[in-house]
């Protein structure tokens, strides 16, 4: 089979096109034959291999333990291992797994849900980690209740796009950041109001706010906590920014250090995978109520450019590897 396939760490120039063997579903796994595959920032720490904690987490010291890049996932069930009790070949799924820019992958059973039937496999595929994440940031983390005032910092991202309409799901008032040409895309998501960060400063306008959710990680805890409501809850979505080491997760380091001696709850997000939160999506995805905001879609021997363009912080919405 075809596959998008990395030796060492490094830029995009490290990722190569070829045929490797099919792999086999094991105790607790599907086998995919993949239609498509979600790009995330994730995807580009992975291939880089920074910042170095990334490492140090068992994704591979020295060289990455996975060689095929890629984890979000949308493709038809070619076959299962023993113990799989929740889907049968034929079946369309999405959900997460460990190198996905393939035309096979195999997946644990409990991080694969049946794909909603009103997307497509590229839509589907733009869902799972993006989508996970926010609902976690917005539902657990941020316990978003209705009549609170929320800010989503990154509106126009991968998270950031889900995130503006979960929280509207909830029944949040909600403020999006994004730069002005994504504006557009992220006010047609549901966001009451829309920032320009080229243009505006957020933080010196007066307004608190109850919950924000930050995915861009370029804003010290000062100036945050200074937007947030007294008794407001700040989610620290990722790691962006910062130097090799530890990237921008010494903000969350920071947040959890500082909360107890604060009014404000201060939280770094870690999300999970699982199919609760995929099939609560799928819900409210058949129901209208949430989209995946697709940008651009990639065949799988493109999937370098689709990394760069999503790493460039380019996407409006989600970028996807077609295969």
């Amino acid at each position: 089979m075809k596959a998008i396939v990395q030796d060492i760490y490094g830029s995009a120039d490290v990722l190569t096109l070829r045929d490797i063997d099919k792999p086999t579903a094991g105790d607790g796994e599907v086998l995919i034959r993949v239609r498509a595959a979600g790009v995330d920032q994730g995807v580009w720490h992975l291939m880089t291999g920074l910042p170095y904690l990334v490492r140090v987490f068992g994704y591979g010291l020295k060289k990455p333990k996975v060689p095929v890049r890629g984890r979000d996932v949308a493709g038809v069930v070619e076959a299962v291992g023993t113990g799989v009790t929740r889907f049968q070949p034929g079946d369309e799924v999405f959900g997460t797994c460990e190198g996905s820019f393939a035309e096979y992958a195999t997946a644990k059973e409990g991080r694969l849900a049946l794909k909603p039937a009103n997307l497509t496999f590229e839509q589907a595929a733009a869902v799972p980690i993006s989508g996970g994440t926010a609902l976690q940031a917005v539902r657990d983390a941020g316990q978003v209740t209705p009549g609170q005032i929320v800010l989503v910092i990154g509106a126009a991202g991968g998270v950031g796009s889900f995130a503006v309409q979960l929280a509207k799901v909830f029944g949040a008032e909600v403020t999006g950041v994004c730069s002005g040409g994504k504006a557009d895309l992220v006010r047609s998501l549901g966001a009451d109001q829309v920032v320009d960060y080229t243009r505006e400063d957020f933080a010196a306008a007066g307004q608190r706010y109850d919950v924000i959710i930050d995915t861009a990680g370029n804003r010290p805890l000062s100036v945050l906590r200074q937007t947030l409501a007294p008794e407001g809850t700040l989610v620290i979505v990722g790691g962006e920014g910062g130097g090799q080491l530890t990237g921008g997760f010494e903000r969350s380091l920071g947040a959890a250090l500082l909360t107890p001696f604060v009014g404000q709850k201060l939280k770094g997000l870690v999300a999970g995978e699982n199919h609760q939160d995929l099939q609560y999506l799928a819900s409210l995805i058949e129901a209208g109520t949430v989209r995946p905001a697709i940008d651009t879609v990639y065949p799988l021997a493109e999937a370098a450019a689709a990394i760069d363009y999503v790493h460039e912080g380019r996407a409006r919405g989600k970028v996807v590897v077609s295969v």
